[in-house]
C-alpha cells in the first residue's frame, strides 16, 4: 500500500467539487508545507548522512536486482539461498503464494519503475527491453488476478508511465512507442474473463492461456474471494482506461466495487474477509485492516485522488468512520466481528496493517498514525523485523518475515507528513537490519522465523518494487529524483501513475452510485484535508508527545492499560465479564456466571473438564455475547499453552569462510539432549559418520572426534543415532532428511522423539535439517574440507573480525476455527492438564498463504503446531487448522524410518561460480561495516 505523492492528506481544506487541476496542485503543497513543520524533537540528520544512507539503500538494490539478473532471471523470482531462479512447477508447490508466478519474469516487470526511481535510467531502458523480447503473457498457467492485477499490469503501467515522462525529456527512451501500454492492454483483455460472474466480482484465478472454465484452464470452480482480491483492481483498470481510451477495463473494476459497498454490513459500515463472488454472502464476517480487506480500503480513498470522483470518498469516509469507532483500540487495530463490532474477532494482528499508518496519513488523521507506527516500530525493535503475526501483548503468533514493505511505506509518509527526523532513524534502523540479518551473498532472504533468524529461499518481487523505493525516497532530497513524484500517485505494489489521467478519456459517467450513507459527525470529514496548524498545534514536539507513552509498551509483560474492555463499554458501571484467564472451576462464582452465559462445564472420565456453550439458554442476548467471547478467549488461552508447551525451532548457522554466520538453516530440535535454549551454543566442524545412517558404532571415531557428526535419517531410533555419535566423541549432531527434496519451505518441522527409554545419557545436542537445507551444507564439505557451523536456538550475529581473519587453507575453498465456525448455538472446548509432549511436530511457520502479499482470500496463513501426546486438538480461530493425520504420520516417523538411501541433493549451480560473486559481496560488505552500518 502506498499514498500520492501528495494526495488529499494535508493541507487547507478543499471543496469537495473544486476543479481537479485545483485539488491537485492544492495536494501537492500540502506535504511541502507539513515539511517545514518540524525544526525540533529529533536531531536533526545531516545532508551528508541522508547521502550516504541513500547510496547504501542503491548499493543493496543493486545487490538484490543483480543476483537476480544473473542467477534467476528470466524466472519470476529469485531463490537466494540457492542463488537459482524460482521456476513454477520445478519447485515443490508452496500453496498459493506461488499463484502470483506466472512466467513472465515477474521481478523484472516489478522493478521497472524502480529503477527510475532510484535514477538508474539506462538500466531501465535495457529492461524494457528485455521485456519487450522476453516476456510472454499466453502461458499455460493458473495466475491469482489479484497478484497478477497490482504486480505485472500496474509494472507495465509504471514502467510505461516513467517511459514516456522520460522520453519527453528528451535522452532516454526516444524509441519508445507504447509497447509496454500494449503488453498492458493484452493483459487487461486476458483478466476481463475472471469477471463473467452474476456479481460482477472477479473468480481468484485464471488461466493465462485459456481464461475460466475450460477443460484446459483448471479453474473456474471457485465460489469465495477475499474483498481486497476484488476490490484492489480500480487504480490499474482505469489507468489502462485512460491510458487507451478502451472504458471496458474501468467499467469492470467499478462494478465490483459497487457490489462490495453494497454488500457492506448494513449498521457497522464493516465489510468481511471473504465473500461469495456468484451469490454476494459473506463466507468470514470478520473484519479488520490487514490480510484480506487492507488495500480494498486504501483504493477507494486513491481512486477519489486519481478519478476525482467523490462517490469513493464518500464511501472511504463512512468505512472509515466505522473502522475509528470499532476496530481502531490505539495502539492497536483488532478484528472484529461485522454484525457484532463490540465483540473482538481475534487477540492478534497481521503484519499487513502496517500500512494503515500510511493511509492515515493520506486522509489526514495523523494522532493514530503516529500511535500505531509506534507500536510496530517497538515490535520490530524487539524481533529486528515485523512478524507475520504477534499478539496483543506482543508475543511472536507466526514468526516468518518475507520481507514485507509496509512498515517502511508508512515511515516514509509519515516523514513527509512531518519532518520529523525521528523516522529518518527509523528508516536507517530497517537498512541495517536488512544488511545484518537478511543479507545472503545471492541477494537477501525472507525471514524463516524471527525468533532464531533463520532464512527462508525466497526474495519476493514486491522486495524490489517497494522497499527500496520508499527507503530510497525517504532519503532523497527533490533535486535526487529526476522527476516530480508529486505528479504521481503510487498503488499498492509501489507503482506509480500519472495524476492527469484524471482528466483523460474520462467517458466513465461519474454518477454517484453510493446510497444510503450513515450520518456521520461532520468531525469525521474534518480530516479530509486538514490545514497542518491544526495537525501540529504550535508545538514542534507534537509527534514526540504522541510517541513517548508508547516507548515501552512492547516491553510491558502485559500491557492491559492499552486494550480498550468492550463489555465495560456497552455495560458502564456493571461489573466486568469474567474472563477465561481468570477463571477457576472450583470457583461457585465463576460457576454461576458461566450458567448465566449459557455455558455449562462438563467433568469427563479421564479428568478432563469440557466446556460447552449455548447461546439460547444465556440470561440475555449481551451474556450471551459474553460467552461467546469467553469462549473464544479461553479456546486461544488452550491453543497458547499448549504452544508454549512446544520446543521451539533452532538455527544452524555456517560460520566458516565464505559464509561468516550470513546462512542459517531453520533446524527441528530434539526432545533429549542438551538443551541449547538453557545453554551456549555449540561450535565445531561437522563431519559425516561411518555408517552414515549412524545407527551402529561408528567405524571413523577419529573423523567425529571433536566435531559435529552428520548422519542420515532412517534405519533406527533418533536416540540410538545420538548414542553412537556421542560414544564416538562427537560434540553434536545433525540427522538430514533421506526424503529428497523435502524442504522447511513446504512440511512442518517436528521434534526428535526420544525412544521411551530414559535418554538423561545423551549430553549433546541434536537438530534436524530436511533434505534441502541439509545439501547446502552438504554441498559446502564437497567443495571444503572444513565447514565450521553454530548450532543455537536463535542465530548470532556475525562476526566482523573472524571475515577478516586468514582462513585455513583447503583443497576446494566453498562457500519458509475461524470465529464463524463457532456457531452461536453452540460451541465447545476441552481443558487438559498440562503435559510435556513426547512426540509431535514443532513449527516455525507454516506455508505461505493468499494472505502472504498485500491482501489474501483465506486471511494470513494457518500455523502448524504441535500437540502433546494424547492431548485434544484445540479449537482453532479464523480459519486455522490443525493438520492431525500429519502430526500422527510425523510420530510415526520418529520412531522409525526404513528408507536407507542416501541424498545429496541436487547441485544447480557449480559452487565455483557461485563463490566468484561472494568474495566480491565480501568485500563491499566489508567497506561497508568500514562505515559503520
Amino acid at each position: 500500500m502506498s499514498g500520492a505523492g501528495g494526495g488529499r492528506g494535508c493541507g487547507s481544506r478543499v471543496p469537495q467539487r473544486a476543479p481537479w487541476n485545483l485539488v491537485a496542485a492544492t495536494a501537492a503543497l500540502c506535504l511541502v508545507s507539513a515539511t517545514s513543520v518540524w525544526t525540533a524533537g529529533a536531531a536533526p540528520m545531516s545532508r551528508e548522512e541522508k547521502q550516504k544512507l541513500g547510496n547504501q539503500v542503491l548499493e543493496m538494490f543493486d545487490h538484490a536486482y543483480g543476483n537476480y539478473m544473473e542467477h534467476a532471471y528470466p524466472a519470476d523470482e529469485l531463490m537466494p539461498l540457492t542463488c537459482r531462479g524460482r521456476v513454477r512447477g520445478q519447485e515443490p508447490s508452496r500453496g498459493d503464494v506461488d499463484d502470483a508466478l506466472g512466467k513472465f519474469s515477474l521481478t523484472l516487470i516489478d522493478s521497472l519503475d524502480t529503477l527510475v526511481v532510484l535514477n538508474k535510467t539506462k538500466e531501465f531502458e535495457d529492461a524494457v527491453r528485455k521485456v519487450l523480447r522476453d516476456v510472454n503473457l499466453d502461458n499455460d498457467v493458473v495466475v491469482s488476478v489479484f497478484e497478477t492485477n497490482i504486480r505485472v499490469l500496474g509494472g507495465l503501467l509504471g514502467g510505461h508511465s516513467l517511459a514516456i515522462m522520460l522520453k519527453e525529456k528528451g535522452e532516454y527512451m526516444q524509441w519508445y512507442n507504447d509497447e509496454l501500454l500494449q503488453m498492458a492492454k493484452q493483459l487487461g483483455y486476458k483478466l476481463l474473463p475472471a469477471f463473467n460472474t452474476t456479481s460482477g466480482l472477479p473468480y481468484p484465478r485464471i488461466n493465462l492461456k485459456f481464461g475460466i472454465r475450460k477443460p484446459e484452464a483448471r479453474t473456474g470452480t471457485e465460489t469465495d474471494t477475499c474483498t481486497a482480491c476484488a476490490g484492489t483492481l480500480i487504480l490499474e483498470f482505469a489507468a489502462l482506461s485512460r491510458f487507451t481510451g478502451a472504458t471496458i477495463f474501468e467499467e469492470y473494476a467499478r462494478k465490483a466495487l459497487d457490489f462490495l459497498w453494497e454488500k457492506r454490513q448494513r449498521s457497522s459500515n464493516l465489510v468481511g474477509v471473504t465473500i461469495n463472488i456468484h451469490t454476494g454472502d459473506w463466507v468470514r464476517k470478520d473484519s479488520g485492516v490487514g490480510a484480506g480487506i487492507d488495500s480494498y480500503y486504501e483504493y477507494l480513498l486513491k481512486a477519489y485522488v486519481l478519478l476525482g470522483d467523490d462517490s469513493f470518498l464518500e464511501r472511504f469516509n463512512t468505512h472509515y468512520d466505522a473502522i475509528m469507532r470499532y476496530i481502531s483500540q490505539p495502539p492497536l487495530l483488532l478484528d472484529v466481528h461485522i454484525h457484532k463490532p463490540m465483540l473482538n474477532a481475534r487477540t492478534w494482528m497481521d503484519a499487513l496493517l502496517a500500512f494503515f499508518p500510511g493511509l492515515q496519513v493520506l486522509k489526514g488523521d495523523i494522532r493514530p498514525a503516529i500511535e500505531t507506527h509506534e507500536m510496530l516500530y517497538q515490535v520490530i525493535k524487539k524481533h529486528n523485523f515485523l512478524p507475520e503475526a504477534f499478539t496483543t501483548d506482543f508475543r511472536v503468533h507466526w514468526a516468518q518475515h518475507p520481507l514485507r514493505p509496509e512498515f517502511a511505506e508508512s515511515t516514509y509518509f509519515l516523514y513527509k507528513a512531518t519532518g520529523d527526523p525521528y523516522y529518518l532513524e527509523v528508516g536507517k534502523t530497517l537498512i541495517e537490519n536488512l544488511n545484518k540479518y537478511a543479507r545472503v551473498p545471492c541477494g537477501f532472504a525472507a525471514m524463516k522465523d524471527v525468533r532464531t533468524g533463520s532464512h527462508e529461499d525466497r526474495m519476493d518481487s514486491f522486495f524490489l518494487a517497494e522497499m527500496f523505493k520508499y527507503l530510497y525516497l525517504l532519503f532523497a532530497d527533490k533535486e535526487d529524483i529526476i522527476f516530480d513524484i508529486e505528479d504521481y500517485i503510487f498503488t499498492t505494489e509501489a507503482h506509480l501513475l500519472p495524476l492527469w489521467l484524471s482528466t483523460t478519456n474520462q467517458s466513465i459517467s461519474k454518477k454517484n452510485t453510493t446510497s444510503d450513507y450513515t450520518e456521520l459527525d461532520d468531525s469525521n470529514f474534518d480530516w479530509t484535508c486538514p490545514n497542518t496548524q491544526i495537525l501540529f498545534p504550535n508545538d514542534p514536539l507534537y509527534a514526540q508527545s504522541i510517541r513517548e507513552p508508547l516507548k515501552n509498551v512492547v516491553d510491558k509483560s502485559c500491557p492491559r492499560g492499552i486494550i480498550r474492555v468492550r463489555e465495560e463499554s456497552f455495560r458502564s458501571g456493571a461489573k466486568p465479564p469474567l474472563r477465561a484467564r481468570d477463571f477457576m472451576a472450583t470457583n461457585p462464582e465463576h460457576l454461576e456466571i458461566l450458567k448465566k452465559m449459557g455455558v455449562s462445564l462438563i467433568h469427563l472420565k479421564d479428568g478432563r473438564v469440557q466446556l460447552v456453550q449455548h447461546a439460547i439458554q444465556a440470561a440475555s442476548s449481551i451474556d450471551a455475547e459474553d460467552g461467546l467471547r469467553f469462549m473464544q478467549e479461553m479456546i486461544e488461552l488452550s491453543s497458547q499453552q499448549q504452544k508454549e508447551q512446544q520446543l521451539p525451532p533452532r538455527a544452524v548457522q555456517i560460520v566458516s569462510h565464505p559464509f561468516f554466520g550470513r546462512v542459517v538453516l531453520t533446524a527441528g530440535p530434539a526432545q533429549f539432549g542438551l538443551d541449547l535454549s538453557k545453554h551456549k551454543e555449540t561450535r565445531g566442524f561437522v563431519a559425516s559418520s561411518k555408517p552414515y545412517n549412524g545407527c551402529s558404532e561408528l567405524t571413523n571415531p577419529e573423523a567425529v572426534m571433536g566435531k559435529i557428526a552428520l548422519i542420515q535419517r532412517g534405519q533406527c531410533m533418533f536416540a540410538e543415532k545420538a548414542r553412537n555419535i556421542q560414544n564416538a566423541g562427537a560434540i553434536g549432531g545433525i540427522v538430514i532428511d533421506d526424503n529428497e527434496g523435502s524442504s522447511s519451505d513446504t512440511a512442518p518441522l517436528f521434534q526428535m522423539a526420544g525412544d521411551g527409554k530414559d535418554t538423561d545419557d545423551i549430553k549433546i545436542p541434536m537438530l534436524f535439517l530436511f533434505s534441502k537445507e541439509g545439501s547446502i551444507i552438504l554441498d559446502a564439505i564437497r567443495e571444503y574440507e572444513e565447514v565450521e557451523v553454530l548450532l543455537s536456538d536463535k542465530a548470532k550475529d556475525r562476526d566482523p573480525d573472524m571475515e577478516n581473519e586468514e582462513q585455513p587453507s583447503s583443497e576446494n575453498d566453498f562457500q519458509n476455527q475461524s470465529a464463524e465456525q463457532m456457531a452461536s448455538g453452540s460451541q465447545e472446548v476441552d481443558l487438559v492438564d498440562e503435559e510435556s509432549p513426547e512426540e509431535g511436530s514443532s513449527n516455525s511457520h507454516p506455508d505461505s498463504s493468499p494472505a502472504d502479499r498485500d491482501s489474501a482470500a483465506g486471511g494470513p496463513p494457518s500455523e502448524q503446531n504441535s500437540h502433546p501426546t494424547g492431548s485434544p486438538e484445540p479449537t482453532r480461530l479464523d480459519g486455522e487448522c490443525t493438520d492431525l493425520d500429519n502430526q500422527l504420520e510425523q510420530q510415526s516417523d520418529t520412531e522409525e524410518d526404513s528408507n536407507p538411501n542416501v541424498s545429496w541433493g541436487k547441485k544447480v549451480q557449480p559452487i565455483d561460480s557461485i563463490l566468484a560473486d561472494w568474495n566480491e559481496d565480501i568485500e563491499a560488505f566489508e567497506m561497508m561495516e568500514k562505515d559503520e552500518l
